[in-house]
């Protein structure tokens, strides 16, 4: 995978990916059953990249401002570190769990898709989002995902930080 040098040096610190969830972990289409119940799709190919990444040393954090029993039972099946819903401030979010967990700006990765990640993206050392994010979010970030959100958009960032860190070929070897 190349890699320019500018993005490879704001990556190659990268310890800790925050992700919103609503347009980054899932297409941001809310569904509801005729009871009510909120139904939401996650891309199998964003598992696998997270585990991968966990596998080399990156801890996962979910900060969302919904809340919902399909993001705690995805966030667990996944090993995701650490998760917060309910959170409609990112950046205090994020700082709160900076204090708790000892990571920093400078180690941290941000994906988010609209207005309530903005802050927390610019106060990242990498703020990432996706081709269908807000204009604004976009003009922001450091890097926008050829895939949209919920389609494999945070697969691609997990093979963009691991191949900044040269772990990508290693991580991929046991599929070849």
């Amino acid at each position: 995978m190349d890699i320019s040098i500018e993005l490879k040096a704001k990556l190659e610190p990268i310890k800790l990916l925050v992700m919103d969830v609503d347009g980054i972990l899932t297409n941001g289409t809310l569904s509801f059953l005729a009871d009510g119940t909120e139904v939401k799709t996650f891309s199998i190919l964003d598992g696998l990249g997270l585990k991968l990444l966990m596998q080399n040393g990156v801890e996962t954090a979910i900060i969302t401002g919904r809340s919902s029993p399909q993001v705690k039972l995805r966030a667990e099946s996944l090993g995701i570190n650490y998760t917060q819903q309910g959170r409609e401030d990112k950046l205090i979010a994020l700082q709160e769990l900076w204090e708790r967990t000892g990571y920093t700006a400078a180690n941290t990765a941000y994906i988010g898709d609209d207005l309530p990640d903005l802050s927390a993206i610019r106060a990242s050392q990498f703020g990432a989002t996706v081709p269908n994010g807000y204009w604004l979010v976009r003009q922001h970030a450091d890097w926008v995902s050829g895939t949209p959100g919920g389609m494999g958009a945070v697969r691609e960032l997990c093979d963009l930080i691991l191949s900044a860190q040269g772990k990508l070929d290693v991580a991929l070897e046991r599929y070849l």
